[in-house]
């Protein structure tokens, strides 16, 4: 049975890439047809990758061969626990950010930008994803990446204004930056070992000097911090993101940063179980935490604010990796998957916000509970979440990363529970801020552009002129916040599965015996 399904792991893949090579030929004509197809191909991603899971779940994991050409020799992509897991999740997230941006009508408000490319550019984005994810090699990691690249760069500029220009200068120099250390570790590597087949590193890496080894890691850790936004090579990201358009700001968000995450988890317990880095990396994990939050706290822009707490969490997925147990990766990937949904819903929440009131800034805001108690419910429940407020599923994550961390004993792994302790209360604090100044305080007439009595009201609080959203717009999020919740509710099967992934993870055998099948 799972070889027969085996053949579906290059479809999350080489769909979109066949979607968006469609829809160029197409251009800008039959918008209509433009979005039905991003939905369709996304809808059928969705439904492939749910297959995946449960066959990698109950039968192993399932590898392809591209071009017939067998590991490591040709491009081999892997569908195990950890992968299928996540390319789940992004995949759930994506196609709701498609409904939200189609229901938006984004193309229609970007009179000035070139609307044929913001489709191919958007499936090209997601096949880079889905690659990374599944690539059984470092060098096709590589190009997933680059494939990243050039799709977010679109999205990022997307419109052509000043200040878009000015973040995508940034994101790609960073980009080409952690892309050059790449390739010198891929170098390195092949040199060392004559292969960059996981699989095969997995053996070999056992006979290398240490001295070799530690080169390969740090290396490979720095490239993949850069990628995931982890301190101190986080300063990028607050600057950068925030000026993209609120669908791409949205994924790059709540996916990008974790596709670096996700090639640490995959690299360190494959390759480097329980090496001496491990220590440097619970180091970097509280910095982060640290770093992150304190930067949220002082902001006064919804969207800056987001993307501090965003770095600070970082440092939560960081700390169950440096843990090097089963208890600690579980925890990681359980917080990825719930970080991934509640990060994305809280930057589309932004989005409708600026579009209603033309500001994400909350010394301008107030009165949004009035005005629009959806809105302010939307963005309440999952900041919430993020904050980690009881029995929600950041509060779970949060508890298996705490409990993981006693568990290992010493004073290290007890002080990032601390950090993480105090991390989430400043959480709190940042969101319940931005919360209180932007929905549920009266509008200020002297900050709020211009000022005027609704239809229903008769006291002496002015409500603020707004945009009318889409009847429709909310339900793409509402969508994403439900399925936040449900990781509260489904608590218990997703931990397992969890637990699962990071067994077979730290296990190696099933991965290595899956791609190389008895062969060196």
């Amino acid at each position: 049975m799972n070889g027969s399904l085996a053949s579906l792991v290059c479809v999350p893949v080489l769909l979109p890439l066949l979607a968006a090579g469609v829809k160029l030929a197409i251009g800008g004509r039959l918008r209509r047809l433009q979005s039905l197809i991003s939905l369709v191909t996304l809808g059928i991603s969705l439904a492939v990758s749910v297959v995946l899971m449960v066959a990698a779940d109950t039968g192993g994991p399932l590898v392809t061969e591209l071009g017939g050409w067998p590991s490591p020799i040709g491009i081999c992509l892997v569908a195990d626990r950890l992968s299928t897991l996540v390319l789940v999740v992004s995949s759930a997230v994506t196609f709701c950010v498609m409904v939200y941006s189609v229901v938006n009508a984004y193309d229609e408000q970007e009179h000035d930008a070139p609307m044929a490319v913001f489709h191919p550019a958007f499936l090209v984005m997601v096949a880079g994803v889905a690659d990374a994810f599944l690539s059984g090699d470092l060098f096709n990691l590589f190009v997933a990446f680059e494939l990243l690249l050039s799709g977010s760069y679109v999205l990022l500029t997307f419109g052509g204004t000043e200040s878009r220009i000015r973040a995508g200068a940034t994101y790609t120099l960073m980009a080409l930056a952690s892309s050059m250390l790449f390739l010198i570790a891929l170098a390195i590597t092949y040199g060392a070992t004559g292969t960059l087949s996981l699989a095969q590193l997995a053996e070999r890496f056992a006979t290398l000097p240490e001295q070799v080894k530690l080169l390969v890691e740090l290396t490979l850790l720095l490239a993949f911090a850069i990628k995931a936004a982890i301190f101190p090579m986080s300063a990028w990201l607050p600057d950068s993101y925030p000026t993209a358009p609120a669908p791409a700001t949205a994924v790059f968000a709540g996916l990008l940063t974790k596709v670096g995450v996700y090639a640490i988890i995959r690299l360190e317990a494959l390759l480097f179980p329980g090496g001496p880095v491990s220590t440097l990396l619970m180091w970097v994990a509280l910095a982060t935490m640290l770093a992150g939050v304190l930067g949220a706290v002082a902001q006064t822009d919804m969207k800056r604010m987001l993307s501090f707490t965003l770095v600070s969490h970082i440092g939560y997925m960081v700390f169950g990796v440096a843990l090097s147990t089963v208890a600690g990766l579980a925890g990681a990937v359980f917080y990825v998957v719930h970080h991934i949904t509640v990060q994305t819903s809280l930057f589309l929440v932004c989005g409708m916000v600026e579009r209603r009131t033309g500001t994400t800034s909350v010394t301008r805001l107030g009165g949004l509970m009035r005005a629009s108690p959806l809105l302010a419910v939307l963005f309440f429940v999952p900041a919430m979440n993020l904050s980690g407020i009881p029995p929600m599923s950041g509060f779970l994550g949060k508890l298996m990363l705490v409990q993981a961390g006693l568990a290992k004993g010493g004073w290290l792994p007890v002080t990032l529970v601390a950090g993480g302790l105090v991390t989430s209360l400043l959480t709190l604090y940042a969101v319940a801020k931005t919360w209180g100044k932007a929905f549920w305080r009266a509008p200020r007439p002297d900050r709020v552009g211009q000022v005027v009595e609704s239809e229903e009201h008769t006291g002496e609080d002015p409500t603020i002129t707004t945009t009318a959203l889409p009847a429709a717009l909310p339900l793409s999020v509402a969508a994403l916040v439900a399925l936040g919740l449900s990781f509260t509710v489904l608590a218990g099967p997703l931990g397992a599965l969890a637990h699962r992934a990071a067994a077979e993870l730290m296990a190696r055998e099933p991965y290595v015996t899956a791609v190389l099948g008895g062969r060196p």
